[in-house]
């Protein structure tokens, strides 16, 4: 089975194996599929008659082959192994499809075999993809070396750094799944790869409980891709985009500008009132005014807004109304917070009735073994149970009421948990409830605002929302700097899979120039803009907002939405210190230095996408003198420091 420019995909039909290659590099021998049944491990190893079979396939990755084998056992469920190729696509997908009476399955291995690497002189690097942004949770590169096992969910690389050359494989399919790829190698130096359908560890995914079961007559994995790439950040983008193909989005289409704005969890926190919050608003528009997007900027409230209401949930919202209308007059747009799938008040027992229902929160609990699952503080909602709903829906209408432009979600990974049962008998897994949810909060919502996700899954979130946050909460220092952007490193091809990607509300409060330059710069590489300084009050902040955030030729850089690429991977939990991005005829160069010292940085062109036999015109956007670029040109950084420059009118 040939597949993109010089792949094959050769299978044995006497053994139920298959090995992979590109012109003559192997990169997958041995490779077959793996399934549980009754507590009982089998794969396509153990089946003696298969059968092939190929059909046209004319779908949204393109046109191409599907290969299917069918296997056939005694006492076996019927397997089937389906192969996707394009000839114009140098990767292809597997999916696995078992039959057969009254199944019940929750563990299905679509790929597992010996990954070839091409350069076994070298280490290879691992990538670690969290399940969601929880927890202060970090990428990591792993150096694979003998009897070491990195798992990661969803998606997986294995690279070079130097060459960039590398493995990308994961699920592209995540409603009814959750996916885990797991690279190792052995004591013999052999890299064995698995991706595990069915894939649950309470470090990574939360769960306490095994994944649950699918059941019926026919059960089928996620659509899983392989991909050997020249450069493995091209993987990973490309990875992304078939994501965003596989499942598109069901939240409505965003045509305005990229977002920008404020969010009042950065500093403000639990002291809003009503007079602070329109002050934020008239310092917006008072002395941020070159602050916007497409003429716009937000005005968020997070958490404890509801100092703004009487008689809680269900009651008077009229200083939220007066809020929204105050910010709509000084030409902002109003948006709000709200956790759907949490209980925060559950220390005070199951029989407090849910607002807007008649359902008490014990009722509503999601199930876990013999208890809940807490986690952050709050205790996870049954995304399918009607209480649960109803209340999304009165709190929802009441927002609308308001006139809120926008709301950020939080805390979401609580409905992807799994559960032994949901009050929906048809929801058996956890990215079933999640999908649940996720589409009965759209539907609530109406197209009516900007979705913004924070604390949420990271592949299984792109349908639902505009925005996600790229990682855990990041305030002011230097480390909330490199915190985000190792998450940027190694997550920002998930620009292609959301309509934008956010590094969280930048804090300057009263830090050196140094660090709130680099904390800005933070924002501005990941795509999008949202400030988080108290502005009902007058500091250091204040002056140092309008010196950065009024900067029009940095803001610029924000209008096609997009995150820059870092330059270097294999940083482990740290992050790459460069990062580039391409507009036009103009490259974009974000430089940080997250150490205690001054940093000297080589700036090989070779490795930046530059020609390496021009000059390029050179202008610091920060302080906007102009100079000029050569190859290897040696740049100086201050400690907690960061500096972007705008490189153009190449030369000779």
């Amino acid at each position: 089975m040939n597949y993109g420019k010089s792949g094959k995909i050769d299978y044995n039909l006497k053994t139920g194996t298959f090995n992979v290659s590109e012109g003559a590099a192997q990169l997958l021998l041995n490779g077959f599929s793996q399934a549980e049944y009754q507590k009982k491990l089998f794969s396509s190893k153990d089946y003696k008659q298969i059968t092939y079979s190929k059909t046209a396939v004319h779908d949204a990755f393109g046109n191409g082959f599907k290969h299917i084998f069918l296997l056939k056992q005694a006492g076996l469920p019927v397997m089937q192994q389906v192969f996707y190729t394009y000839s114009d696509k140098d990767y292809f997908m597997i999916g696995i499809t078992l039959q057969g009476a009254n199944l019940s399955i929750n563990h299905i291995v679509p790929i597992k075999g010996n990954l070839i690497d091409q350069q076994p002189s070298a280490t290879p690097t691992s990538l670690f993809v969290p399940f969601d942004n929880d927890t202060f949770i970090s990428y990591n590169t792993v150096p694979l070396k003998a009897n070491v096992s990195n798992p990661s969910a969803e998606v997986g690389a294995l690279y070079h750094d130097q060459s960039r050359k590398g493995f990308v494989m994961g699920s592209i399919e995540h409603s009814n799944w959750k996916t885990g790829v797991i690279t190792a190698m052995d004591n013999d130096k052999k890299i064995n790869l698995q991706v595990i359908c069915g894939y649950t560890e309470e470090s990574i995914t939360r769960d306490k409980i095994p994944h649950g079961y699918l059941s019926g007559n026919s059960v089928s994995s996620a659509k899983v891709f392989f991909g050997a790439f020249n450069d493995w950040r091209v993987g990973m983008e490309t990875y992304a985009k078939l994501n965003r193909i596989s499942e598109p989005p069901i939240v409505f289409k965003w045509d305005k500008a990229t977002l920008v704005g404020w969010n009042s969890w950065g500093a403000m926190q639990e002291k809003i009132t009503l007079e602070k919050a329109n002050q934020v608003s008239d310092f917006f528009a008072d002395n941020l005014k070159s602050f916007r997007s497409g003429g716009v900027a937000y005005i968020d409230l997070d958490s404890y807004w509801d100092n703004l209401l009487k008689g809680g949930l269900t009651g008077d919202y009229s200083k939220l109304k007066a809020f929204a209308d105050h910010a709509k007059l000084k030409g902002l747009k109003p948006g709000i917070y709200w956790a759907p799938f949490v209980d925060w008040g559950f220390a005070g027992g199951g029989n407090r009735k849910a607002e807007g229902t008649n359902y008490t929160f014990g009722e509503m609990w999601t199930k876990v073994g013999a208890g809940y699952h807490d986690i952050d503080g709050a205790r996870a909602l049954d995304p399918t149970h009607p209480g649960t709903q109803q209340r999304i829906a009165t709190v929802i209408n009441k927002f609308k009421e308001c006139g809120f432009e926008m709301i950020k979600i939080d805390f979401l990974g609580h409905a992807a948990i799994e559960s032994d049962h949901f009050f929906d008998p048809k929801i058996t897994t956890g990215m079933q409830a999640y999908k649940t949810g996720m589409e009965f909060l759209l539907k609530q919502l109406d197209g009516k605002m900007l979705v913004y996700a924070a604390i949420s899954p990271n592949l299984a979130s792109g349908r639902y929302v505009h925005v996600r946050r790229i990682a855990c909460d990041a305030f002011k220092s230097i480390k909330d700097t490199e915190y985000t952007l190792n998450s940027v490193s190694n997550g920002w091809w998930q620009t292609y899979l959301y309509d934008y990607i956010d590094a969280d509300h930048v804090v300057f409060s009263d830090q050196s120039d140094g660090e709130n330059t680099a904390r800005f710069l933070s924002a501005i590489v990941t795509g999008t803009c949202i400030t988080g300084d108290d502005f009902s009050r007058q500091g250091k902040w204040t002056g140092t907002a309008q010196r950065l955030l009024n900067n029009t030729g940095i803001l610029k850089i924000l209008e096609n939405g997009k995150a820059f690429v870092p330059v270097e991977g294999d940083r482990g939990k740290s992050a790459s210190q460069l990062f580039v991005k391409q507009v036009g005829n103009v490259k974009y160069l974000a430089v940080f230095n997250y150490s205690d010292t001054e940093q000297h940085y080589n700036l090989d062109f070779a490795r930046l996408g530059l020609e390496k036999d021009k000059k390029y015109g050179c202008e610091n956007l920060i302080d906007q003198t102009k100079t000029m670029l050569k190859d290897n040109q040696i740049l100086k950084l201050s400690a907690k420091d960061a500096q972007i420059f705008k490189l153009t009118s190449e030369q000779k």
